[in-house]
Formats: C-alpha cells, structure tokens, sequence
C-alpha cells in the first residue's frame, strides 16, 4: 500500500509565486498541495475544508479582498496550531527582519525562508518533508541573521526546559509532538516552540539530529551499551 502523501496549502498574494511553488513541489511524489488561498480570511476555511499537513504562509498577505491591512500572521500562528493538531507552518518571506523571525518562531512557526534564497527553493520539496517529520528549517541568510540576534554561536548551554524534551526524544524517538506534551504535561504549541529552538541552537533541522548532536555534547544520557546474549 503506498504511503500517505504529505498535503500542502500554500497563502500567498501573488498567484505567479504560488505558481513557482507548485511547479517546484510538482517534483516531488511524496507531496500534494491540497489548496491555495490569496487573502488571509480564506485560510481557515481552506484548512477546514481540507487535512494539511504543511502550510507554506506568506507574511504580507492582504486580510480580505476589502480589508487591504496585513493578516495578522502572529495572532493566527498559535491559534490554527492549537486548532489543527497536525499542522506545521512554513514561513516564506522578503522579510529579513531577524526580531519578526524570532517571533514567528516562538509562536510556533517551523521555518523561515527569505524570498530571495534560490538554494533553499530548488530543495522545497524536501523541506516539505522534513517539516512534515517534524524538523525546522531556516535558509542559510535567514539562519544566519536569526542567530546573530540571538547571540548564539550554537555551543551555549541549552535551558533546562529544552534538555528535558531532548531527554524524552533521546528515551521515546517514535513519540509523536503530542505524545511529548502530554509527558510534559504542556501544549503541543510549545512542545514545538521548545524543538524549533533546540534545534537553531544545535544546528540541525530534525529531532534525531539534535538528539545525536546532544549525545556527542554530552547534553543528554548515552545510549546504554549493548550486551552480547
């Protein structure tokens, strides 16, 4: 039986964009985009309409066809989260702005992608899937200005919330984002704000990476030595 398609919805206000990002996803089999939406009002009743597993969101969108003021991406980000369980957003902007960037994470964004990064675009299909499995991804300028803000050169400590995820990803590395929440007895929202942040911190873009990385930094407890039978 084939596996299960990774569903996409795409908003953004220029069709021409929306168009790049279907010729480019179009190369990937793994993938179906499952709609499209110019203003922001017509997000959530596309989301409702359809299962969507990744959604690519375009920060300068118009609210509605009359209400040209911007969408309120950073009220609506935790919101549609809590809402759809499944969901993870992908941010694709001409905004370089690394304190909007840091917003959009901690609200629970997935990644950050500047319009003008043409490496990060030929691999969309493939930051598709890695989002889908719960990783992060940030293009390089856009990592790069994320980081300079933070002030973070990637070996700092991490804080004791972000260990404590990446000890129970190192001890159940099947469990699902909801599966950690209910350990921690927190959101999903912030089980992905904690991830995403671990992740930028370590440099990598999916939760087995950051444990492996954990593990040589002696962050996190070893894996137990195996024993002959």
């Amino acid at each position: 039986m084939p596996a299960e398609k990774v569903r996409v919805a795409i908003l953004d206000d220029h069709q021409s964009i929306i168009d790049g990002y279907l010729y480019r996803l179009s190369h990937t089999s793994e993938i179906e985009v499952v709609g499209t939406a110019t203003h922001g009002e017509e997000l959530e009743p596309l989301l409702d309409s359809h299962r969507v597993d990744v959604l690519l969101l375009d920060l300068s969108v118009r609210t509605s066809q009359e209400n040209h003021n911007p969408f309120p991406i950073l009220h609506i980000i935790p919101r549609l989260l809590q809402k759809y369980s499944n969901l993870s957003v992908l941010v694709i902007s001409m905004f370089a702005e690394p304190g909007l960037m840091r917003s959009l994470i901690e609200a629970g964004a997935s990644g950050y992608i500047l319009k003008d990064d043409q490496a990060a675009f030929r691999e969309l299909g493939n930051v598709v899937l890695s989002i889908a499995q719960g990783g992060i991804f940030f293009s390089k300028k856009a990592h790069s200005l994320y980081m300079q803000m933070d002030g973070q050169n990637g070996n700092e400590p991490l804080t004791p919330r972000q260990l404590e995820v990446l000890s129970l990803c190192a001890a159940y590395p099947d469990a699902s984002t909801y599966d950690l929440a209910q350990m921690m007895t927190i959101s999903n929202s912030t089980v992905r704000n904690l991830l995403s942040s671990v992740y930028l911190r370590l440099g990598v873009h999916s939760r087995t990476a950051a444990v492996e990385k954990a593990r040589d930094m002696g962050l996190v407890t070893p894996r137990p030595p195996s024993f002959a039978a």
